[in-house]
């Protein structure tokens, strides 16, 4: 199959291969998304296939308003309503429970719940418009990947494998969005993103910022709860301090291993890293840095050798802990220790 890039004139080109069953990559203001008819059970299957994806792995139903949602889901409580309000567009994906058999257990998992997002990006919205139909869109790359931010990256990971991609430039925010449970009696965090709780407590009152596990044989609410995520070719460590950059600096620099430097510009600029280092800026601060995690990592992983990859820690709130629960699930939970900085000679 021949992947075409679709400009956004060619939208309605876009809209005519998803009626016509078939997978278009589109843009939003997180990532982009791997988008197929949420009503065409055979082409949400695809989508599946085309990402390698575990089955009981539920998607996002992206639509271009409120009214889809009420055609599918129970009706809305006024705190929904207050959300979609001010949040939507925008990162906030919101889980509800379903009117019954409103859309297959492909889309849902087997739940009784269902996942919905209206994009901040005018270019899908238009194309949801013109398709007539709400779009699942999990994040357009291979399954357990770092996630898309540019047209390219999903072409490398499915060219071949889908019809088309919307190509509308690098997205905005760069981590996915949040993710709030309403089908539970308090509102539950389940994914952090660019919405913070903070900004959700404001609106709504309070909210639980949940950290569970999801067991081997249970059924996740929510896309990254339960798989491993994010994830490049090489080892990625966490950097916790900024105390560990001089001895991560003089460890390279002896064992000369080929690493990746994920990091700040300050950091960048403060330290002397040896040759053998390639750094990556995250710009400036945590909001430089939640835009151009994916980015690096993509970067380290397409376009470089390096063996390990050494990535700057944010305190673990605010849009950090949409940053945080990004690099942990990429690193595999594993950070540098100072006391043992050989580990950066081990290859994964």
């Amino acid at each position: 199959m021949e992947t075409k890039i679709f400009t956004t004139d060619e939208i309605a080109m876009a809209a005519t291969a998803i009626n016509a069953g078939q997978l278009v990559a589109f843009p939003t203001e997180t990532v982009y998304g791997l988008g197929a008819d949420a009503t065409n059970e055979e082409a949400v299957k695809q989508v599946y296939l085309a990402k390698g994806r575990p089955s009981d792995n539920p998607l996002i139903v992206h639509v271009a308003d409120e009214a889809t949602v009420e055609k599918y889901a129970e009706p809305l409580s006024d705190k929904a309503k207050q959300l979609i309000q001010i949040f939507w567009p925008g990162p906030l994906t919101l889980i509800f429970k379903l009117q019954p058999n409103a859309l297959s257990k492909s889309v849902t998992g087997g739940l009784d719940t269902a996942a919905f997002r209206n994009p901040k990006n005018e270019a899908t919205l238009e194309l949801i418009r013109q398709a007539g139909v709400p779009l699942v869109g999990p994040s357009a790359n291979t399954s357990g990947k770092p996630s898309p931010t540019l047209a390219k990256h999903v072409y490398h990971d499915l060219q071949g494998k889908i019809a088309g991609i919307l190509d509308d430039g690098p997205t905005q925010y760069g981590v996915e969005s949040t993710v709030l449970d309403m089908s539970t009696d308090t509102p539950t965090i389940l994914r952090p993103g660019a919405v913070t709780e903070e900004q959700l407590t404001a609106v709504i009152g309070p909210v639980i910022s949940s950290h569970h596990h999801v067991g081997k044989n249970e059924v996740p609410k929510a896309p990254g709860m339960k798989y491993k995520h994010y994830a490049p070719s090489a080892q990625v460590y966490i950097v916790d301090s900024p105390t560990d950059w001089p001895v991560i600096q003089e460890t390279l620099r002896q064992n000369q291993v080929h690493a990746g430097i994920l990091a700040t510009n300050d950091v960048l600029t403060m330290n002397d890293f040896p040759e053998n280092v390639e750094p990556f800026s995250l710009g400036e601060g945590i909001n430089g840095a939640s835009h151009a995690l994916f980015a690096g990592l993509r970067h380290f992983d397409l376009e470089s050798d390096v063996k390990v990859i050494l990535a700057q820690a944010f305190p673990d709130d605010h849009l950090g802990a949409a940053y945080m629960n990004r690099l942990d699930k990429s690193a595999g939970g594993v950070h540098f220790n100072a006391q043992h900085p050989e580990t950066l000679s081990e290859e994964r």
